[in-house]
C-alpha cells in the first residue's frame, strides 16, 4: 500500500498532480490510500516522478473533478482515483454509468458542493467597515464544503468596485480591486452591524416576499435555518408569515392598475411643452412617480446620473438588482463591462450622462433571487416621460441607445439593432443617435471567443459614436 499526501481541502490541481505519480506507477487503486499530511497513518508515499506521461481525460471527468473534491467526504478522492483508473484502462463509458456506486456517490457530493456554492452566493451579507486604507467591506459564511476558492470568483466579479473579506472556518478570501487572494481561516468578526446595508436587505427581502405563494416548508429548504443567525433579514421571517394571510386578503381586494396594452397607457402632454426643469427637480418628480405598477416592488427609483450638461447620454433598458439596492444607474455586472468599454473607445464615463428608458427594476421573485423581466410596452410608454424631460434639460449633442428597449423609448416604436447597428439615426425628438447592444448581452454569451468578438464590436460602435458626436 502507497500514500498520496493531499490536505483536507486540495484543489483539482492537487488531486490531477497526485494521480499521475499514481499512474505512472500504474498503481491500481486498492494500492493507493490518500491521507492528509497529519494523518497517523504511515506507508509509503508514492515516488516521485521526473516526467509523468501526459494524461488526457475528458471535460465531463475535469468538471466533476472540479466539484467532487470540494466536499468534505474523507473517501472523495479514492473514489475520483478508481473513476480516473476505470477510464484510463477500458472503461471510457463510466461516467455515462449512473448505476454505477463510485459514479453514484460521486455524482451526489458534486450535487452537494454545487448547492452549497448556491446558498455561499445568496446568503453572504457584506457589512462596511471604516479603516485606514479606506472602506472595507466584510462578511461571514459557515460553508459545509470545501468551496470558498471555488465561490469566491463569483464575488471578485460582482462586487469589483469594493474592496471586501469574506471570512469562513476553512479560509479567508480577500479582494483588494486588483487581485483575489486566499488566506488562513479567521474567527468570526464581531460588530458587524451595519445599519445602511442590513436595512437595505431588510427593505429587500420584504419586497421580494410574496405571500400569496408562501410555503413554509419550501421556504425553509430554500433559506436553511441554520443560516439565519448571520441574515440581518431573517428577523422580518416570522412576522411576515403571521402577516401572510391578511396581505393576500388585501392584495385580493387591490385593483389592478396595470395598463395591459400599450394604447391604454394614460395620455401625456405633449414633450414639447413641457418645461425643461432641472435635472434635480425632474429627479424629485420621478422619486414620487406611481403612474405603473412598478413601483410598488422596487425598492427606489433609479434616475440618470452624469454632468448636467453632458455632451453624450447612454440610455439603457432598466436598473437592474444592484442599481435598484443603490439608487444609481450601471453599478452592476453591466455597469463595469459599460466602464471598460467605455475607456477602450477612448471616452470618459466621467463626462457622459448615463440612464434608463425605464426607472423602477422589473423582476420576477424566484426564491431569493429577483429575475429581471423586461418592461412592456406600456411601462416603457408611460416612463418615457422622464427620458424625455432628461434630455430637455440636458439638451445632449448625442444619445445613445443601450439596447431594444432604450431604442423603442427614443423613437417610439421598435426598431432591430441589426439593422440599424452602425450608422447614424435620428430620434424621434429629432436629436442625433446610434443604437447598439447592451452590456448585459455581453455578460450572457457561452464562450470567450463570442465574448472577444462582440465586445470588440460593441467598443467599436462607441467609438463610432464619439465620432459622430464630435461633428
Amino acid at each position: 500500500m502507497y500514500a498520496l499526501r493531499l490536505a483536507k481541502d486540495a484543489t483539482d490541481a492537487d488531486f490531477r498532480e497526485a494521480a499521475k505519480r499514481a499512474l505512472a506507477q500504474e498503481l491500481m487503486p486498492r494500492d493507493v490510500a490518500f491521507v492528509s499530511h497529519d494523518s497517523g497513518i504511515f506507508f509509503d508515499d508514492v515516488p516521485d516522478v521526473a516526467a509523468p506521461s501526459p494524461m488526457t481525460v475528458s471535460r465531463d471527468f475535469v468538471e466533476l473533478v472540479q466539484d467532487a473534491i470540494c466536499h468534505r467526504a474523507e473517501d472523495r478522492f479514492a473514489l475520483l482515483y478508481d473513476v480516473l483508473w476505470r477510464l484510463k484502462h477500458g472503461a471510457p463509458d463510466l461516467l455515462g454509468r449512473a448505476s454505477d456506486p463510485a459514479v453514484a456517490r460521486l455524482g451526489l457530493y458534486v450535487k452537494a458542493v454545487r448547492r452549497d456554492i448556491h446558498k455561499m452566493h445568496a446568503f453572504v451579507r457584506f457589512h462596511k467597515k471604516d479603516t485606514d486604507d479606506g472602506e472595507l467591506y466584510v462578511a461571514w459564511f459557515e460553508p459545509d464544503h470545501f468551496i470558498l476558492k471555488r465561490a469566491a470568483p463569483f464575488f471578485a466579479d460582482r462586487f469589483a468596485n469594493m474592496r471586501w473579506i469574506i471570512a469562513t472556518p476553512i479560509g479567508t478570501a480577500t479582494w483588494d480591486l486588483k487581485t483575489l487572494n486566499f488566506g488562513l481561516p479567521r474567527p468570526k468578526p464581531t460588530d458587524l452591524a451595519d445599519g445602511v446595508l442590513d436595512g437595505l436587505w431588510r427593505t429587500y427581502y420584504r419586497t421580494i416576499f410574496n405571500p400569496a405563494r408562501l410555503k413554509t416548508d419550501a421556504m425553509t429548504k430554500e433559506m436553511p435555518r441554520r443560516y439565519w443567525k448571520n441574515l440581518p433579514e431573517s428577523d422580518l421571517i416570522p412576522e411576515l408569515i403571521e402577516g401572510a394571510q391578511a396581505r393576500v386578503a388585501a392584495m385580493d381586494r387591490e385593483a389592478d392598475q396595470a395598463p395591459r396594452f400599450a394604447d391604454k397607457a394614460r395620455p401625456r402632454a405633449k414633450i414639447d411643452n413641457m418645461p425643461k426643469d432641472s435635472l434635480s427637480h425632474i429627479r424629485k418628480e420621478a422619486e414620487a412617480c406611481t403612474d405603473c405598477p412598478l413601483y410598488k416592488h422596487a425598492t427606489q427609483t433609479v434616475f440618470g446620473e452624469g454632468p448636467a450638461k453632458a455632451r453624450v447620454v447612454l440610455v439603457g433598458e432598466q436598473p437592474g438588482d444592484q442599481e435598484d439596492l443603490a439608487g444609481k444607474p450601471f453599478v452592476g455586472p453591466a455597469g463595469h463591462m459599460l466602464n471598460k468599454a467605455l475607456e477602450d473607445a477612448g471616452i470618459e464615463r466621467e463626462k457622459t450622462y448615463v440612464t434608463n428608458a425605464v426607472k423602477h427594476f422589473k423582476f420576477e421573485p424566484r426564491g431569493k433571487r429577483r429575475i429581471h423581466s423586461k418592461p412592456n410596452a406600456a411601462e416603457i410608454k408611460i416612463c418615457h416621460q422622464w427620458i424625455a424631460r432628461e434630455l430637455d434639460a440636458i439638451a445632449p449633442e448625442f444619445v445613445i441607445a443601450l439596447g431594444a428597449t432604450a431604442a423603442q423609448s427614443l423613437m417610439g416604436k421598435g426598431i432591430p439593432i441589426g439593422k440599424n447597428r452602425g450608422r447614424e439615426l435620428t430620434w424621434a425628438d429629432g436629436r442625433r443617435g446610434l443604437i447598439t447592444v447592451h452590456p448585459s448581452y455581453l455578460l450572457r454569451l457561452p464562450d470567450d471567443e463570442s465574448k472577444t468578438r462582440e465586445y470588440k464590436a460593441f467598443v467599436d460602435d462607441l467609438k463610432l459614436a464619439a465620432k459622430l458626436a464630435a461633428k
